[in-house]
């Protein structure tokens, strides 16, 4: 699809991968609408994106709340348009075990990336399909398919980002909307400084794979989207890991939990 002149609207916009895609995207000539929590790290992103002579519109809103996200998206509407490209990107979640995850934790991890995404895509598709073109990308973690201990509540609210990716695909068919799913291995972000002890959890084969710059990342998106791809899996190490773990799954489970987190002996 074109990207010069398109109104892409990115969520999780305030850094790392979705502020650099806001700026890839702002080369490629689009129209950047940036959502995330923080008007502060909105408006620094959107200065930047200005000094390159991108066009750039700052909403904060947490995704996690349904009616603020239907409130924002009314205003998105009225005030710039319907957008061309939504890039669900929102994304938290420490890697927990079940009994070291409380319960409000596990809801927030479902809440965002899974239902910020839910929201967001609702609140626009329908204009979408009454326009008969655009695209929906969520960007998805490589633990939407792999089995690792150690993790529920996070590999939950991915699997759930990929149920909804898949299902919406097969929903959209025959309107002109397609839909990306977008999954990445490790990038490099604050994200395992903020959640000590998660990238430990790391099962060894993982530490192989090739880290991601948020640049980088944002590059691989940029081109999959104006491709219009069903799927990218980046780096080319984890597409062949989850290639593996597809046509032989018990033993990439097995692997992952040998060589993964383990659950500390029992106290006699």
């Amino acid at each position: 699809m074109q990207l010069n002149n398109a109104l892409v609207l990115i969520t999780g916009a305030s850094g790392g991968i979705g502020a650099a895609t806001a700026l890839a995207m702002g080369a490629a000539g689009a129209r950047v609408v940036l959502l995330a929590r923080t008007q502060s790290k909105l408006d620094a992103v959107a200065k930047e994106l200005r000094s390159t002579g991108a066009e750039a519109f700052v909403y904060p809103c947490d995704l996690s709340d349904a009616h603020a996200v239907s409130a924002t998206a009314e205003r998105i509407k009225a005030e710039v348009g319907v957008p061309d490209v939504l890039i669900n990107n929102a994304g938290a979640g420490r890697w927990l075990a079940v009994e070291e995850t409380e319960p409000d934790e596990a809801v927030s991890m479902m809440s965002t990336p899974y239902f910020a995404a839910f929201f967001a895509t609702r609140a626009f598709v329908g204009d979408m399909i009454r326009r008969g073109s655009g695209r929906i990308a969520n960007v998805n973690s490589p633990m939407a398919y792999l089995v690792i201990p150690g993790a529920t509540g996070y590999a939950a609210c991915r699997c759930a980002l990929r149920g909804f990716n898949d299902s919406l695909r097969a929903e959209l068919r025959g309107t002109g909307v397609g839909v990306t799913h977008l999954v990445f291995g490790e990038v490099t972000s604050d994200y395992f400084d903020n959640n000590p002890g998660s990238h430990e959890r790391i099962p060894a084969i993982g530490k192989m794979i090739p880290v991601l710059s948020p640049e980088k990342t944002a590059r691989h998106i940029v081109r999959a989207i104006a491709a219009e791809k069903d799927e990218i899996v980046r780096p080319l190490m984890m597409k062949m890991i989850l290639l593996f773990t597809r046509f032989i799954p018990r033993a990439s489970a097995w692997l992952n939990a040998k060589t993964g987190w383990q659950r500390p002996p029992l106290l006699p």
